[in-house]
């Protein structure tokens, strides 16, 4: 997990892909945190994505960096502990702005379980598990 979190850093902006229904719906991200060993992004519980995670946990991640891409295929649960949350925002400051652990929209999602595989021009490829 460790060159995926390193990977989304560096990109600042990944896409985050969910489906509605059979409609793929994508959307871009800018927060990866690692915390007590899992990849978790966020997001409001008053948004579609938000919903559409929850009605459908598989989802999507996409990022360019250079010539180098990273797609994350995997699963993804929500995390109601405001300990979570409070890490998240730590190492996100900028959303304090926006949230606080407890104030009734902020929800932390974490990959239960995902592969990322890593690709550049160059044709070479590798993969590393969450």
């Amino acid at each position: 997990m460790k060159k995926t979190l390193e990977f989304l850093k560096k990109a600042g902006t990944f896409y985050l892909a969910t489906t509605e229904g059979d409609q793929p719906r994508v959307r871009p991200f800018g927060v990866a945190t690692e915390y007590q060993g899992k990849l978790y992004i966020c997001t409001s519980n008053e948004k579609a994505c938000f919903a559409q995670m929850k009605n459908n946990p598989k989802v999507e991640i996409s990022a360019v960096v250079g010539e180098e891409w990273i797609r994350l295929a995997g699963e993804v649960a929500t995390d109601s502990r405001e300990a979570a949350k409070t890490a998240v925002l730590e190492d996100n400051p900028f959303l304090k702005n926006m949230y606080s652990a407890n104030d009734g929209a902020f929800e932390v999602l974490y990959f239960t379980k995902g592969t990322a595989t890593f690709y550049s021009y160059s044709g070479t490829t590798a993969t590393e598990p969450l």
